[in-house]
């Protein structure tokens, strides 16, 4: 299982088109089927890898993006 923790980092006067952008094109992506996603978190399987990093790769100079490996993940409340 993986963890994408993601943050936009652009300039003010381009940072809303930059977001709509990005969240419509996550929402597009196949990577909007997996139910743990927040605003700036994303859980994926280890199979899904490519797809993701793919997709990240393609806003790299907008998005700021760390990736954790994790084996299991439980809800606190």
């Amino acid at each position: 299982m993986l963890i994408y923790f993601y943050d936009l980092k652009t300039k003010l006067k381009d940072y809303n088109r930059i977001k709509r952008r990005f969240y419509y094109d996550l929402k597009k992506s196949r990577l909007s089927t997996y139910p743990w996603r927040t605003k700036s978190v994303l859980i994926v399987e280890d199979s899904a890898e490519g797809m993701a990093d793919r997709f990240f790769r393609h806003y790299r100079r907008h998005v700021e993006v760390y990736k954790a490996r994790a084996t299991s993940i439980e809800e606190v409340f």
